[in-house]
């Protein structure tokens, strides 16, 4: 298994479609669920602004992270940073779970965490103790019950994001030990693009609502419209303006599922000049309008 050096797909989930497939902040799947669809092998890839967490809690998985290889072979967590090349090769008896995380969350994240955020932007293998072992399961289990609930479940959400908060705490008690192996960073080119990228969705967070333009987010970066549309293909496979209009379809999903806000409201939030545009947009992007992407979620 061996990481091209150009041309490495960018996915949302591996084998996916590039938007995100769920109004939650987080998707949850086992490992088996995936990866035999794939014959136990996933190829090298890469995801934009997402962040992943894979617990390997039985068997064992050949490990490629941004070309140098480890073996496990016993419980552990593997986290996957935004732009990361990676890959696995698991064993046919493989068991566990993989989290991944959406750009607002992972935000949300690095800030609670401050000088610790480090844990969920570099790549880090955590092995899970004979002592840590019985609560990891349980962390991750609740998680993939929570998730596979029914999406107007109440609290869900919160619950949701209180179980990865608990779980990312778990991983900066364990920041001290060194992971093992050191895994490579790509060329000065590379860094520089992985930096823009970040800067432009830490960007994109905070301004999402206020409808800039890519030329503004592009004169923010001091870089060209050019320049960061191809480092958007790049690393996140979707020109800039899509990430900015994935960006305002989640939050959107997410208020019609979690909140009783009318579309009216929801649209106003979102900085839409007019509800019949952000009708418009929504169905352009999802294939459906706001009230019946609301009523297919159990939402009246």
């Amino acid at each position: 298994m061996q990481a091209p050096a150009a041309g490495v797909p960018v996915f949302t989930l591996y084998g996916a479609e590039l938007s995100w497939p769920t109004p939650d902040l987080l998707h949850c799947e086992s490992i088996p669920e995936r990866s035999r669809l794939h014959n136990w092998e996933i190829r090298p890839h890469r995801h934009g602004d997402l962040a992943q967490l894979l617990y390997l809690s039985r068997g064992s998985a050949l490990v490629e992270i941004e070309g140098t290889q480890t073996l496990v072979e016993r419980a552990a967590v593997q986290v996957i940073p935004p732009l990361a090349i990676h890959g696995f090769r698991f064993s046919t008896d493989v068991d566990g779970y993989i989290v991944t995380l959406a750009a607002p969350l992972l935000a949300s994240l690095q800030a609670h965490l401050g000088k610790q955020q480090t844990v969920l932007t570099q790549p880090g293998l955590y092995p899970v103790g004979d002592s840590d072992q019985r609560h990891v399961d349980t962390l991750f289990t609740a998680i993939a019950d929570e998730y596979a609930s029914a999406a107007t479940a109440p609290g869900r959400d919160l619950l949701l994001q209180s179980l990865i908060a608990a779980l990312a705490v778990w991983l900066c008690r364990r920041l001290s030990t060194p992971p093992p192996g050191e895994h490579g960073k790509g060329g000065t080119r590379g860094e520089r693009a992985s930096e823009y990228m970040a800067r432009f969705t830490h960007l994109l967070e905070t301004h999402f609502r206020e409808h800039w333009s890519v030329d503004e987010y592009a004169r923010r970066l001091d870089i060209s419209t050019v320049h960061l549309n191809g480092i958007c293909r790049r690393l996140h496979g979707n020109s800039a303006l899509g990430v900015l209009h994935q960006r305002l379809l989640l939050e959107a999903n997410r208020n019609l599922i979690y909140t009783s806000l009318t579309v009216n409201q929801i649209s106003e939030l979102l900085g839409f000049s007019e509800p019949a545009y952000f009708t418009r947009f929504f169905k352009r992007l999802s294939g459906m309008t706001p009230s019946a992407f609301r009523r297919s979620n159990g939402q009246q």
